[in-house]
């Protein structure tokens, strides 16, 4: 092969790396191996990802690049022979309550064509008119949202007092208010009369009614409308026409509750649009299939007429159904699907173009996946290969490091002890080599053969939520509970809508994005930055808030941000490293002052395993044991959490709970971003939790994990309409025993 059938990576030094030199082979599916924290994501998001958007960036003019994301230039010498770069990421697809699978796959509108061309009875004169984002197809009530606030009275009006004592609980209608005086003047009420005394006429007037009034307030007269109650929280809050912001759903959600709209049912279209059908179907009847029913039914669309249309649906749909997501319909929310889910929907749409040459990059795209479903995953990235590309992969799963044509292991460890490469080669040439990676690919844990007894159980009410069918959790306590099931089979349905809800003392960590600002680090959000800036202070006698970049000690020319930002004009804005501070965020008289002669900005940039055995015998060591414990040694003081993994913003969310007893955790798939040597660490921490007294309850694909766990529930026996039951409950070894337990077969192996 030439030097141009490789990627070439000349001397990268960005983060943790140790000025490595790399060559990638093209039109290969590459994963990268290593424990968290090695420095793999350094070499292919923050270096061949970065770099590759940057040169991209470049052939556009300076006023079209004002319009694209920023990327900047990481610390390597150079990367050669780049290809255009898509990076499929684990981030959640998001969007509004209008944004569904449907939509976001591009199958809604090959739908609404189908149905607008022939349905019976006709409807509308184009495709827009079966849309539910289009005011020609939305049911008017709900305007296309399925769902609608209804107002909580009891939290609007106390009924036990009068107008006049404050009877209206919302906002604004003080005794001396522009809004009380108008409800005065309608002259309809008895302001001292307690409101349950009013008739069903003047209490419906209050909430509902509308009449045209005279005001006089400060000293005007108005001539206006007053509106009841419920009317004016209607207009104002909700037919605005307008999103609502996160601040105002808050307010909204005090006085009023969303429920399924009244008139559409939660179907989201009007009655001329339910009417239309196709083979007996509606366009909501198709959508509310599960993916696999609706392949069946498609199926049934025998015109020939439509075969073109009917067909490129069926492929799309196929894809979806390929990759695992066979248990969603099209009505499914993008906000609810997981990061896992999220990143497959994302893959299936590429392959669907015939672009070539291309550079795909997924981040643990197993993640979410039973063992029973990796293969298909494994299909989808060989085909993306096949069409021509490169793909890139940071997994830790055996089972796609297994179908690499080419891996690449970053190690030793994490952190300053990471950043070197260890191994290139094929799958088979890992295998006999002496790296980590190699070592546990070749070993699994034992089934655990001392399990804790239960003696009580937390218990749930039959719950027919989504898929379930009657399923009745119990969680005994005191223990380290597993609950297992392949994808889609109501394990997060029964686990964290059904159990959290009845036991509002349960503690979800899950790997949600830590709510963060751009200041937030891991120093700050264990708490022990207080500690640091006290020792600093008593040792120097001066004020702590000067070892605050957000207080006294910020560098007073760039605002404690390290950055200043350059306004180019029609350019885009320029970020440049400020030339006071040099990017540590601290006046540099701040620096004078020191701590066992290092200073504020030295010791932010500590690891944690140094300022560990830098504050012996402190406070601020006993605060950052818990980091060690849970294996993120490696973060620096300082590093913004913004850069942290999903897994390691959950195990930072573990680490500030160690401490704690009595309480009840649900942790969702922890091992998500760990190598296997890893997995012990996560069994001892979930241990230690339970051997405080807790009670721990596991969302868990990986194996290792599920054998070490003292009591196993499984759910299935398949995703969607095929699970939803609980197979089996008891210690782990039973399940094996259990005839229509997928997990008890791969627990055979």
């Amino acid at each position: 092969m030439s030097d141009s059938d490789f990627i070439e990576i000349v001397n990268d030094r960005e983060n943790n790396l140790q000025n490595i030199s790399l060559k990638i082979p093209k039109n290969k599916l590459t994963v990268f191996t290593g424990v968290s924290g090695s420095g793999k994501s350094s070499i292919v998001f923050d270096t061949i990802a970065q770099e590759a958007g940057r040169q991209l960036n470049s052939t556009y003019d300076s006023f079209t690049r004002t319009f694209l994301p920023d990327y900047r230039r990481p610390d390597v010498d150079e990367v050669r022979h780049l290809s255009t770069a898509i990076v499929i990421d684990q981030k959640p697809l998001g969007g509004n309550a209008r944004s569904t699978l449907g939509t976001v796959s591009d199958i809604s509108p090959l739908l609404r064509i189908l149905f607008s061309r022939f349905a019976t009875p006709h409807y509308g004169d184009a495709s827009n008119a079966f849309s539910f984002n289009d005011p020609a197809g939305m049911c008017p009530t709900c305007e296309g949202i399925g769902k609608t606030y209804v107002v909580k009275r009891a939290a609007i009006l106390d009924m036990t007092k009068s107008l006049n004592e404050g009877a209206i609980l919302l906002p604004g209608y003080g005794p001396q208010t522009f809004l009380f005086q108008t409800l005065k003047a309608t002259g309809r009420f008895d302001l001292d009369r307690p409101v349950r005394d009013f008739t069903a006429e003047e209490l419906d007037q209050l909430l509902m009614g509308k009449q045209a009034v005279r005001v006089a307030y400060k000293d005007s007269v108005f001539n206006v409308n007053f509106e009841g109650l419920e009317r004016l929280f209607y207009r104002q809050n909700l037919k605005t026409g307008k999103g609502i912001s996160e601040g105002a759903r808050k307010k909204i959600e005090k006085f009023a509750t969303m429920r399924p709209c009244p008139d559409c049912q939660g179907k989201r279209f009007n009655p001329q649009v339910l009417a239309a059908q196709i083979k007996g179907y509606n366009l909501y009847d198709l959508t509310a299939l599960q993916l696999t029913d609706l392949q069946r039914v498609l199926a049934q669309f025998d015109d020939p007429r439509m075969t073109n249309l009917v067909t490129s649906i069926q492929d799309r749909v196929a894809g979806l159904v390929d990759i695992g997501l066979d248990y969603l319909s099209l009505t499914r929310e993008t906000a609810t699907l997981s990061g896992g889910e999220s990143q497959r929907v994302k893959t299936v749409k590429y392959l669907a173009n015939s672009l070539t040459n291309l550079l795909y990059i997924l981040d643990e795209p197993s993640t979410g996946l039973h063992p029973r479903d990796v293969h298909r995953l494994n299909e989808l990235l060989l085909k993306l290969r096949d069409k021509g590309n490169t793909v890139l992969v940071v997994e830790h799963d055996p089972d796609v490091i297994q179908v690499a044509d080419y891996v690449v292991d970053v190690g030793p460890r994490a952190g300053i002890h990471g950043g070197r490469i260890m191994f290139t080669g094929t799958y088979p040439e890992l295998l006999q080599s002496q790296t980590l990676t190699a070592q546990y690919l070749q070993r699994q844990l034992p089934i655990n053969p001392t399990p804790r007894q239960p003696t009580t159980f937390l218990t749930t009410q039959p719950s027919r939520r989504h898929n379930l069918k009657d399923a009745v959790l119990k969680i005994p306590t005191g223990l380290f509970t597993v609950v297992t099931g392949v994808a889609g089979s109501g394990k997060s349905t029964l686990v964290e809508q059904v159990f959290a809800a009845e036991h509002s003392e349960a503690r979800q960590i899950d790997q949600r994005p830590l709510h963060t600002n751009s200041r937030s680090n891991p120093a700050t959000y264990m708490g022990v930055l207080t500690a640091i800036r006290k020792l600093l202070a008593n040792e120097n006698a001066v004020s702590e808030s000067l070892f605050s970049a957000n207080s006294k000690g910020a560098c007073p020319k760039c605002g404690g941000k390290g950055v200043l930002e350059l306004n180019l004009s029609f350019m885009e804005n320029a970020t440049v490293t400020c030339d006071l501070c040099h990017g540590g965020r601290f006046d540099p008289q701040v620096l004078t002052y020191q701590f066992k002669q290092r200073n504020i900005e030295e010791i932010m940039a500590m690891t944690v395993e140094e300022a560990v055995a830098f504050f012996a015998g402190t406070k601020v060591a006993a605060g950052l044991e818990s980091l060690m414990t849970v294996g993120l040694e490696y973060l620096a003081l300082g590093q913004p959490l913004s850069t942290l993994s999903g897994g390691e913003g959950q195990r930072l969310k573990i680490a500030k709970e160690l401490r704690k007893r009595g309480n009840l955790y649900i942790l969702d798939e922890p091992t998500t971003g760990l190598h296997p040597s890893d997995i012990m660490i996560i069994v001892k921490i979930i241990n230690d939790l339970v051997d405080s007294g807790n009670t721990v309850v596991v969302i868990e694909h990986n194996l290792d994990v599920i054998r070490c766990a003292d009591w196993l529930i499984d759910i299935g026996p398949d995703g969607g309409t095929n699970g939803g039951e609980i197979l089996y409950a008891g210690p782990v070894a039973g399940v094996r025993q259990a005839p229509r337990s997928i997990t008890g077969q791969y627990l055979k192996a």
